[in-house]
């Protein structure tokens, strides 16, 4: 009984305490060193997997959550196999332009003696050909992505597998597969909202948050209307002890750690906005769209014709060409206009970002090598990653300037038109020949998970509305082994619809501050006002609190589905925008 005793004791103590782990003995070859803080994370998720728990390892983009899972992953399979126990196969599922990315991964670290992937990616004919490698059990490690995963359910539904990364797209499906072990990777846990926190848990572990319906009422609904600036004292009261009970039942199975922390050696980043004024066609069009379709018209309209409205607007900021399609009543008359004036919408001055970008490159020793030959110079002192949200504004950039203005800069591209078995190899040439100055990409493709330390230099031409995004983006070089200063510019027209959502106080403290506070790797350092602290972006120490109360000073970035939406939603940008000084 008290062996017994004492084992609950040890168990309990690691569970609210990872630092107390043992460190893991990790029983296969692991091509690469360990840092101590990874090291610490691979004792907590093979704490978690020896008992049968489930978690989220939500570290800070670019601290390395694949290679500690994969060890993770290679040490179980190892003991299985030794054991003479059932041979499971894991699953990775994650976005496909990362199914290469964990492929490489597993075999650039681990031995295919122990694990041995199989990307299952590709047509139907192809993956019906692949199911029947994975049916002869030669792989034990399969990855695939969100998509292909719902289209197949009914083959992984079949297997027995351990799910070692996972999101909430195609959620129902993957639900449906039996694992006995569940873990979710994620880089910004922040833009977690409380219901997307359930629906997390829901699938590691259901029932421990109770049903949806059981959820909102214990928790999201006390806690939203403690947020209330008219809410009582009982109200502000409920609401903190909700959020510190929510805390307190998932924290254990959260782990958390920053670059701030860990990675004191890693060079810094630095954000600056680069403005640019529209060029006259562009001011033409703009102010020929705000005075016949002005915001405070588009709010009695519906919401679909606000998001048009502002999206016309957003793309009159970055290219002309992105708005007169031959369906624009002024586009005949502009057309023939500069063909008086022998120009035509190829030329970068009708854009205000392309100049910029021009000159940012130059600036940055991009595209002048040609002219250093003779001085010895062979490549770049600089290289970057330039970002659009759309794949029109790529062929934009691609085609008018660097083709026809640029012709010595040597680029990739990565977006949605690249088949995702085909997006690693982009990568990796990339990060491996330096004489290719620039990497093209989409922020919905390029600006999640890949590792892209080969640049130091990251452009925004176009901004995403959620700033997460562009957070994530900036990573990709950001990361472990980048050495160089990491600079970020983006592109932002002067004077218009694009640089007052910019302004926005909220995407201001958003984008400004990735620091999640330190007290997080562990729940024997944290009050409960500390708990708040995994979902809050400002990297500014809390104060503390002298009432229960103070607990809802982060209230604001636990989001329900609704707020969420309205904190996205173009109509109340618009609002935003009439409070703005122009």
């Amino acid at each position: 009984m008290r062996a017994r005793r004492q084992r609950d004791k040890d168990f309990l103590e690691q569970l609210f305490n990872p630092k107390s782990i043992k460190d893991y003995k990790i029983p296969v070859p692991v091509s690469a060193e360990l840092r101590s803080y990874q090291q610490a994370g691979v004792n907590w998720l093979r704490f978690l997997y020896e008992y049968g728990l489930h978690g989220v390892l939500c570290d800070d983009m670019g601290l390395g959550k694949t290679i500690q899972s994969i060890v993770v992953v290679a040490g179980s399979h190892w003991e299985r196999a030794h054991q003479r126990r059932d041979q499971l196969p894991s699953l990775v599922v994650c976005p496909p332009t990362l199914t290469g990315h964990w492929v490489f991964e597993v075999n650039k670290f681990i031995d295919s003696k122990y694990l041995r992937p199989l990307q299952y990616v590709g047509p139907p004919t192809e993956r019906e050909r692949l199911r029947a490698l994975a049916r002869a059990d030669k792989y034990n490690l399969i990855v695939a992505s969100y998509d292909i995963v719902r289209k197949d359910i009914d083959f992984f539904s079949t297997i027995k597998s351990c799910i070692k990364n996972g999101k909430t797209k195609a959620f129902k499906a993957i639900k449906q597969i039996v694992a006995n072990h569940r873990l979710i990777l994620s880089g910004t846990p922040i833009q977690n909202n409380v219901l997307e926190l359930w629906s997390l848990f829901d699938f590691l572990m259901p029932g421990l948050l109770g049903t949806e319906r059981q959820f909102t009422a214990r928790y999201s609904r006390p806690i939203l209307a403690a947020r209330d600036p008219k809410a009582t004292p009982h109200q502000l009261q409920a609401g903190a002890l909700a959020c510190e009970a929510l805390h307190r039942q998932v924290l254990p199975f959260l782990l958390r750690r920053v670059k701030e922390d860990v990675l004191r050696e890693l060079p810094p980043k630095i954000t600056q906005d680069y403005y640019c004024e529209l060029s006259p066609l562009q001011r033409r069009l703009y102010e020929h769209f705000a005075r016949d379709h002005a915001p405070q018209h588009a709010l009695a309209h519906s919401q679909t014709h606000v998001f048009q409205a502002l999206h016309y607007l957003q793309n009159v900021c970055n290219h002309p060409k992105l708005v007169l399609t031959p369906e624009h009543p002024e586009a005949a008359r502009i057309s023939a206009e500069l063909a008086a004036q022998r120009s035509s919408l190829d030329d970068i001055h009708h854009s205000a970002k392309l100049p910029a970008l021009k000159q940012l490159l130059l600036d940055c020793g991009i595209g002048t090598v040609a002219s250093d030959a003779e001085n010895g110079a062979v490549v770049s002192q600089h290289r970057a990653l330039v970002f659009c949200q759309l794949k029109k504004m790529l062929d934009i950039v691609e085609q008018d300037l660097l083709r026809a203005h640029l012709p010595t800069v040597t680029h990739l591209r990565l977006d949605g038109s690249v088949p995702p078995h085909q997006r690693h190899a982009i990568v990796t040439r990339f990060n491996t020949d330096v004489s290719i100055d620039l990497l093209l990409l989409t922020t919905a493709v390029g600006g999640l998970g890949l590792n892209l330390t080969g640049a130091d230099t990251v452009i925004f031409v176009e901004h995403d509305w959620n700033p997460m995004k562009d957070l994530q983006a900036m990573d990709r070089a950001h990361r472990i082994g980048q050495r160089k200063v990491v600079n970020v510019y983006r592109l932002v027209t002067r004077d218009t619809l694009e640089e007052k959502i910019m302004g926005l106080q909220k995407f201001k403290l958003m984008t400004a501050n990735t620091v999640i506070s330190s007290e997080n790797a562990a729940m024997e350092t944290m009050g409960t006002e500390q708990l708040l602290d995994l979902f809050q972006l400002s990297g500014q120490q809390r104060p503390q609190p002298t009432a229960p109360a103070s607990l809802l000073d982060a209230l604001p970035d636990l989001w329900d589905d609704k707020l969420y939406e309205e904190e996205y939603d173009m109509t109340n940008f618009i609002k935003s925008l009439n409070n703005i000084k122009s």
